[in-house]
């Protein structure tokens, strides 16, 4: 009899090589029906692999991430089967699970696929579901593994097995198709009842722009229909939230060919309102003890030597700029924590003058393939909200608790009411990874954890998620239809201070070294902003919005009341522009709502003679008739109520 230790504490016997659907069954027929995989210790495993040991096991359905995850994997796996059905001898890459459903690259030889193609494959691929067949594990040697596939012509997972162990490879097999795979999968095909298949994309094999490019088919599948029709609703609300369009259409920033694929240029209303944010967290980080610095936009080689971004990050950064100075190297700033080290060891500290808190809105460059680049959220180049604490061990927890703090402001004034903390640590079975000694990760790991208790933060423990040098706090959060985006981190920090000897005299007279906080709340400025583009549709807090009202003239006659409107609500600090095109009043009230401006303030002869506005609210439509001192106080008063107080 072996010991299985449930969630709850609760223990049950079982006889030796029992297997996790059997576990399940012995709860509920239920649960059984619905059990995708288990958590045995660390590891998942599928529901029929046996047993032998005493175990930690948590069962895993539908309702767990990890659930969604088997089962989109093993969705990969079921279109895989239908290519490989409908276009024989085409040759298979990666196929993993993503955040939501999954993808295959496919080398599609001298075949000819398009979007078009995507019903049949998605028929083929509910008719093989319906046929409930089996996902079977084998365990094989790499020899055996080599042989299979070059028998097969597949040099692609060739390739992938030449990198594995021996001893750690299996096998997948649904139906006839046979697939180098990890695991764990679904029992059987029968649970994929909801297909659809939503777009392609080319992907150079392993990432490597000079290899061949494959066919990436991307893809979900629900166990209901009703869940499929529901994600394709959100589909579409994200379409119409998309921050490209939006950004596009509300005249934000733009993106140029001749200045370069990921660089994005912010246009004046982009800017302006960028501009906002910043100043708005400039102003709680003064509250809270911050200094501003500035850096440059380049950094020695040895700069990264020493901090170890060079040995761990090089590949990811841009080429080198050389000098004429033979053998003298820059790199463009890919991170700004090296050069604040140097910052704070340009000159002695005592433990009287720490924590020493100092703040850049950074910009760095970090080379990302073009084909991994989207809008604002995947860029070559960004502002980091950055900034780092230097602090003695015995203030780390207080510190890292106000960061804590100035993080949960910002997600109360801007709205972003949902969300989780990521406590991301080291993989302590993969150490090659992270630089610094055991003891002081279990130090900052320990840190981190305590302090989101105090916070009573909502939080999930990831191993492996850690920087390489030193664990984090990562804020993940639920826009307004319910997607998830990662948003700011704190990360503790150890080892930059040691590589970088940096130091402060102690009480004691001692010289010590300082503990490190990195931190960014924000994250970027442009990953920050395009998501509060689409949290928000576009429609921005009355305090940050680009323009927060338009005069709108109802012909050329009322041009110069419409004049001395925005002048006075310019000198009250009313962000106003005019649309003096000679345009009916009803396309100016259309294109005034397309670009999301709050008030509308329509001007003729009656607004003239009894000097009034007439005001029309975007999304809610006319309010009426008042004086220009009533509107200010109404956006005053909107302020107000939008703006969190401290």
């Amino acid at each position: 009899m072996i010991n299985i230790i449930f969630p709850d504490g609760s223990i049950r016997q079982y006889n030796k090589g029992v297997n996790s659907y059997d576990i399940a069954l012995s709860i509920s027929e239920g649960l059984a029906r619905n059990v995708f995989a288990a958590m045995v210790g660390n590891e998942m495993w599928d529901i029929e692999r046996p047993i032998y040991e005493d175990a930690k096991i948590r069962l895993i359905t539908w309702n767990d991430t990890e659930g969604k995850h088997v089962f989109w994997h093993t969705s990969a796996h079921l279109m895989a089967e239908a290519i490989e059905i409908l276009y024989p001898g085409v040759k298979f890459g990666i196929g993993p699970s993503i955040e939501t459903g999954f993808y295959y690259d496919v080398d599609f030889l001298d075949y000819t696929i398009s979007s078009d193609d995507f019903k049949k494959i998605e028929d083929k691929m509910l008719e093989l579901a319906s046929g409930k067949q089996p996902v079977i594990r084998k365990e094989v040697t790499k020899s055996d593994a080599i042989n299979y596939f070059e028998k097969k012509g597949d040099e692609y997972k060739v390739e992938l097995i030449q990198d594995l162990e021996d001893g750690t490879i299996t096998f997948y097999q649904s139906g006839d198709f046979v697939d180098l795979c990890r695991g764990p999968h679904l029992p059987n095909m029968g649970f994929i009842k909801a297909i659809k298949l939503l777009n392609l994309a080319g992907a150079y094999w392993r990432g490597d722009e000079k290899r061949k490019q494959l066919t990436r088919i991307y893809g979900v599948t629900f166990p209901k229909k009703k869940e499929l029709d529901e994600y394709l609703l959100l589909l579409e609300e994200a379409k119409k939230r998309d921050h490209r369009k939006l950004g596009k259409e509300m005249e934000l920033f733009t993106f140029s060919q001749k200045v370069g694929v990921g660089l994005p240029i912010w246009l004046p209303k982009g800017a302006a309102l960028r501009e906002r944010l910043e100043n708005f967290l400039k102003k709680v980080q003064k509250d809270y003890g911050y200094q501003q610095v500035i850096c440059p936009h380049i950094g020695h080689v040895e700069l990264y030597k020493t901090s170890g971004h060079y040995q761990k990050y090089g590949a990811d950064s841009f080429r080198p700029i050389t000098t004429p100075q033979e053998g003298e190297e820059f790199f463009l700033k890919p991170m700004n924590c090296p050069h604040h080290c140097e910052i704070y060891a340009s000159k002695p500290h005592s433990y009287k003058d720490l924590p020493i808190r100092i703040a850049e809105f950074g910009t760095v460059y970090r080379y990302e393939q073009s084909g991994e680049l989207h809008g604002l959220t995947r860029v070559r180049g960004f502002t980091q909200d950055d900034a780092h604490i230097f602090c003695t061990p015995e203030q780390l927890e207080e510190e890292f608790c106000k960061v804590i703090d100035i993080v949960l402001y910002i997600f109360k004034t801007l709205e972003f009411n949902e969300f989780v903390a990521q406590i991301s640590l080291r993989d302590s079975n993969n150490r090659e990874k992270y630089i610094g000694s055991d003891d002081n990760w279990e130090k900052a790991e320990n840190a981190i954890i305590n302090a989101a208790k105090k916070r009573n933060l909502n939080t999930f423990i990831e191993i492996g998620e850690a920087a390489f040098y030193g664990p984090k706090l990562d804020f993940m959060v639920k826009d307004a239809i319910g997607r998830k985006w990662q948003l700011g981190t704190i990360q503790v920090d150890y080892n930059l201070p040691e590589r970088f000897d940096l130091e402060y005299i102690g009480s004691d007279n001692l010289k010590h070294r300082p503990v490190m906080i990195h931190r960014a709340p924000f994250g970027s400025m442009e990953r920050f902003v395009a998501v509060l583009i689409e949290h928000t549709s576009g429609n921005f807090p009355l305090w940050l919005t680009p323009n927060q009202a338009i005069v709108l003239p109802i012909s050329d006659k009322y041009q110069q009341y419409a004049e001395v409107v925005s002048k006075k609500l310019s000198q009250l600090d009313i962000r106003v522009t005019i649309d003096d095109r000679s345009e009916k009043t009803g396309k100016k009230i259309r294109d005034a709502e397309v670009q999301k401006i709050p008030y509308m303030i329509i001007v003729g002869e009656k607004e003239m003679n009894e000097n009034t506005l007439s005001i029309r609210q975007h999304g809610v439509g006319d309010l009426g008739a008042m004086t220009v001192e009533t509107f200010v106080a109404l956006i005053d008063s909107k302020i107000k109520e939008l703006l969190v107080i401290n």
